[in-house]
C-alpha cells in the first residue's frame, strides 16, 4: 500500500513529536460505511482522548490501529514506519497494547496466567511458576493492588478483573497502552489509582490514546482530544481549548445554544411525587446472603424509578439478582404485585413480569454470534413459538418496531450484534425486556460505556416508560445519573441499606456522605439543606459486601 510523508510534529501544538498518525482511513462493512477519511495523531509521552458518541467510529478505528480490522484505505505511520498490522498480536509486538471495554481474558485460568499469557516465563524448558507469579505481583503493586495471583481470575468482580487487564498490558511494556472505556467498572479510589498510573506512563515517555464517554475524567487526565461523529474526524483539539458544552455540542453535530437548552431540562417534581401515591409493586425486607447482603431494604410503587446507590463492594448487584431470583437468599423476604415473591429462579420471576439487564453486556447480555433479531427476542421466544416453531412473522414486526422505537443503528435486523457499538448493544438489551411489557425492569449500569448521546435518549426513554406505570430499579456508579433521573434514592453500604431518599433531599454530598460511611457527616448535612429522610436504616456492623 502506498503512504506518503507524514509530519513528524504533532499539528495541533507544534512542538511534541508524533508517535501514531492515521490519515484518510476507510473501513465499509455491508451496507455501513463505518469510516470515511478518519484521522487520528497522537504525540509521544502524550495522554490523548478519543470521543463521540456510539456509531461515530472510535472502535473501529482503534480496531485497524491494533489489527482486528483491514482499512478499506487510508495510511498508519507508527514510531516513524509505515505499518499494517496484520494481527492484534503483530501490533502487540510492536508496542501497541489495547485494553477493551469488555474484558478479553481468560476466566478459569490464574491471575499471573492471564498476565502472562502466551510469555510465560520459563526455566530449563519448564514453566517457572515462582517467576511469573512474582512477577504478577510486582505489576499489580504498581496499580496499587495485592491479590492472590495464584486465583482464578473468574473469582474478582469486573473492577479488578479490568485493573488484571491493564497489568497484562503493562507487562508488554509498551509505546501506545489503548484504553477503551476503563474507568466503566472502576469505583472512584480505583479511578484514581489509574490515573496515577496513566501519569506515571506518560512520565515514562508511554503514550495513552483514552477512550471514554466521562467527560470529566478527560479533563482531568488528557492532553489534548479527538471528536469523531458519523465515521469522520471534525475535530483535534487541546484540552485547555475546548470547553465541555462546545465538546459536547461538537459530538452530536449542534449549536452550542442547542446543548445549553437541552441542559436545563429536567423532571417534573410533581410527576415524580405523583408516581409514589399506589401501593407497593415490589417490596423487600432485610434481604441477606453472607457475605455480600446483611440487611438490604427497599420499596418501589408503580411508575417509580428507584436509585441504587453505593460503591462497589456495597452489595447493589446482589440485591437485583436476589431480587430476581438469580441468587438464593439465606434470609429476608420479596414481595411482588401484593404477594409473596416465591420465584424458583429467574425463568419464574420473567413470567411474573421482571426483567433484568446485568451490569456486564458481554458476558450477561448478548450473544455475540446471533443476530439482532435473535438477541432482541430471545426473552419473547417462548410467547412467539407454537409447536417449536417460531411465528417468524410477529418476530420481525416485534424487532422493526423496536428498532425503529429505540433507535438502534444496524444495517439490517440479520447483523451479527457483536458488531454493533456499546450503545446500541445496550438498547438491543433494553429491547429484549421491554418486548416483553415487564413490571418491573432492573436496570444494572445502564448507561455505561454509552456516550452522552445514547445516555439521554436512554434516560428519557426510562422516564417515559415510567409515565407509563413500569417501576424501574436503576444501579449506576455515576451519581449525576442518579440524581438526575430517580424519584427516591437507597443507599447501600456493606451488604445494608442505610437510607431511602426522596429526590428533593438528595445531594451528591449527602450520597457520598452515606456510601463512604454510612451517615452524613458535618460537612454533608451542611451543604445539603433540609434534614434527611431516613426511610431504612438497621443496625450495622463490620460487614462486607458484594459488588
Amino acid at each position: 500500500m502506498a503512504t506518503r510523508a507524514l509530519p513528524e510534529t504533532n499539528a495541533a501544538d507544534g512542538a511534541r513529536p508524533l508517535l501514531l498518525a492515521m490519515d484518510g482511513i476507510t473501513k465499509t462493512f455491508p451496507g455501513v460505511v463505518a469510516l470515511s477519511g478518519a484521522s487520528l495523531r497522537v504525540g509521544r509521552g502524550e495522554v490523548h482522548a478519543l470521543v463521540g458518541q456510539n456509531g461515530a467510529g472510535k472502535s473501529t478505528l482503534v480496531r485497524i490501529l491494533t489489527g482486528a480490522h483491514r482499512r478499506d484505505s487510508g495510511e498508519v505511520v507508527f514510531a516513524g514506519q509505515p505499518v499494517d498490522f496484520r494481527s492484534p498480536q503483530a501490533a502487540q509486538r510492536a508496542g501497541v497494547s489495547t485494553i477493551y471495554q469488555e474484558i478479553n481474558l481468560v476466566p478459569y485460568r490464574s491471575i499471573a496466567e492471564n498476565i502472562f499469557l502466551g510469555r510465560e516465563p520459563r526455566r530449563f524448558g519448564l514453566l517457572d511458576w515462582r517467576a511469573m507469579n512474582r512477577n504478577a505481583r510486582d505489576l499489580l503493586r504498581r496499580l496499587d493492588i495485592s491479590l492472590d495471583v495464584t486465583r482464578p481470575l473468574y473469582e474478582l468482580n469486573v473492577a479488578l478483573q479490568q485493573m488484571v487487564a491493564l497489568a497484562r498490558a503493562l507487562s508488554f511494556e509498551s509505546k501506545l497502552v489503548v484504553l477503551d472505556e476503563p474507568t466503566s467498572s472502576l469505583d472512584e479510589r480505583e479511578v484514581q489509582t489509574l490515573f496515577a498510573v496513566i501519569r506515571g506512563l506518560k512520565q515514562n515517555g508511554v503514550s495513552v490514546l483514552f477512550i471514554t464517554h466521562r467527560l470529566d475524567e478527560l479533563y482531568a487526565v488528557c492532553d489534548r482530544v479527538t471528536i469523531m461523529r458519523d465515521g469522520q474526524t471534525v475535530a483535534e483539539r487541546a484540552i485547555p481549548t475546548i470547553q465541555k458544552l462546545e465538546l459536547v455540542a461538537t459530538m452530536l453535530g449542534k449549536e452550542l445554544g442547542e446543548v445549553r437548552q437541552e441542559g436545563q431540562t429536567g423532571f417534573d417534581q410533581a410527576r415524580r411525587t405523583a408516581r409514589r401515591t399506589g401501593p407497593p409493586m415490589l417490596e423487600a425486607r432485610n434481604l441477606r446472603r453472607e457475605p455480600a447482603l446483611r440487611g438490604a431494604s427497599l420499596s418501589l410503587r408503580a411508575g417509580e424509578t428507584i436509585g441504587l446507590a453505593g460503591l462497589l463492594g456495597s452489595g447493589r448487584t446482589e440485591v437485583a439478582r436476589a431480587i430476581f431470583a438469580a441468587d438464593r437468599l439465606d434470609g429476608g423476604e420479596v414481595e411482588f404485585g401484593g404477594g409473596p415473591a416465591r420465584f424458583h429462579g429467574p425463568a419464574h420471576a420473567i413470567r411474573a413480569g421482571i426483567g433484568l439487564c446485568g451490569e456486564d453486556r458481554k458476558a450477561e447480555g448478548i450473544i455475540p454470534y446471533l443476530s439482532v433479531r435473535e438477541n432482541l427476542t430471545l426473552a419473547a421466544l417462548p410467547t412467539l413459538t407454537t409447536a417449536g416453531i417460531v411465528d417468524r412473522k410477529r418476530q420481525r414486526a416485534i424487532v422493526d418496531r423496536f428498532i425503529t422505537r429505540l433507535g438502534i443503528k444496524a444495517s439490517s435486523p440479520e447483523q451479527p450484534v457483536r458488531e454493533l457499538s456499546g450503545g446500541n448493544q445496550q438498547k438491543v438489551l433494553l429491547a429484549r425486556w421491554l418486548c416483553l411489557h415487564p413490571k418491573l425492569l432492573i436496570l444494572d449500569e445502564p448507561t455505561r460505556g454509552i456516550d452522552v448521546g445514547a445516555k439521554a435518549e436512554i434516560q428519557a426513554l426510562i422516564d417515559e416508560l415510567a409515565g407509563q406505570g413500569l417501576s424501574v430499579l436503576m444501579i449506576s456508579s455515576e451519581l449525576e445519573e442518579i440524581l438526575e433521573g430517580a424519584d427516591r434514592v437507597a443507599v447501600m453500604r456493606d451488604g445494608e441499606t442505610v437510607a431511602i431518599l426522596d429526590h428533593a433531599e438528595v445531594s451528591q454530598d449527602r450520597l457520598l456522605s452515606l456510601m463512604a460511611h454510612g451517615h452524613e457527616d458535618d460537612a454533608a448535612l451542611a451543604n445539603s439543606g433540609p434534614p434527611i429522610a431516613n426511610d431504612v436504616a438497621p443496625d450495622r456492623g463490620d460487614q462486607r459486601g458484594g459488588r
